[in-house]
């Protein structure tokens, strides 16, 4: 299985570590933002090998696949042997008006 993180989805996760090591700079550091995104691409590659395929939810992922861990959820399409990640979202941010 192929697996292809589209920028878009790359950066929702860059960013939201991003945005909690800003706002929790005195107890969360440059080890813990490398690990949080770490852990958060690899979760990817367990969509259609452990992660379920599910429909989604909001409808801005309308005619996408969805699979979920417990703190991220993801968009996807899939095509022959390749997975492409076109949008991922935090648990916590999980409702419709996210963009």
């Amino acid at each position: 299985m192929e697996y292809i993180i589209k920028p878009r989805a790359a950066r929702k996760i860059y960013t939201f570590y991003g945005n909690v090591a800003k706002k929790y700079r005195h107890t969360y550091d440059k080890s813990d933002y490398k690990n949080n995104v770490y852990e958060a691409l690899k979760a990817i590659y367990r969509i259609e090998n452990g992660l379920l395929r599910r429909n989604p939810m909001l409808k801005r992922w309308a005619g996408y696949y969805m699979a979920n861990t417990d703190k991220w959820y993801f968009a996807y399409t899939i095509e022959d042997d390749t997975v492409t990640v076109v949008d991922a979202c935090h648990a916590q941010n999980m409702h419709e008006d996210t963009l």
